[in-house]
């Protein structure tokens, strides 16, 4: 039995240190009666109020950002572009906003489900490399945003996976942000062929 991560894990402090640890912890979803799950490999931390690439920079308080400053252990998912859906997950009390963006998994259960999804007939990186790519390989959407990561729809399991290296580097396509633009606050493991895009 693998065990579920704790809502312990998501209310500390540190929402950069928690972006680094969910590196190698495994994302599980039970949606339309299929299990389908993937080694994360890469994530961004927003760590608002100040942080200028946040939704909820300044404190910002909207129907779609009131989310972000609920306490830690939900998903918020949003559509980008009105085409991708980004999976969250708000960490730290309420009324901290704090999340950590999901960016690429490295597939391990239910393959061919994901395949189907995302109307593709092989496996490569494409599968589940970017955000928008591992929510509709995983069947997260906007439904689930505000879900709960303790229950059984969508959730983080620990499975003793610990990656070798991981490196620190610049969030992507956040060129307003300014002098928050640079924080190395996007992880990835090293040589995992399934991370999103690399500089």
């Amino acid at each position: 039995m693998h065990s579920k991560l704790p809502l312990s894990f998501y209310l500390r402090e540190d929402v950069v240190a928690i972006s680094k640890e969910l590196l190698g912890k495994v994302l599980v979803t039970a949606i339309d009666g299929f299990i389908t799950s993937g080694i994360i490999t890469e994530t961004e931390a927003y760590k608002a109020p100040e942080d200028k690439a946040s939704h909820a920079y300044n404190n910002r308080r909207t129907p779609r950002t009131e989310v972000i400053f609920k306490e830690g252990g939900i998903g918020y998912v949003y559509l980008c572009y009105g085409i991708h859906h980004l999976f969250n997950i708000i960490t730290n009390e309420e009324n901290i906003p704090h999340a950590v963006l999901i960016r690429s998994i490295e597939p391990l259960e239910g393959i061919d489900h994901m395949l189907e999804r995302r109307k593709k007939s092989k496996l490569d990186k494409t599968l589940t490399s970017g955000p928008g790519a591992l929510s509709q390989a995983l069947g997260i959407s906007s439904v689930h945003n505000k879900i709960k990561l303790t229950e059984n729809i969508v959730w983080i399991e620990d499975r003793g996976i610990i990656p070798s290296e991981i490196i620190a580097a610049n969030r992507v396509g956040i060129d307003y942000a300014e002098e928050y633009k640079d924080m190395p606050w996007r992880f990835y493991i090293a040589d995992n062929k399934w991370v999103s895009r690399i500089k």
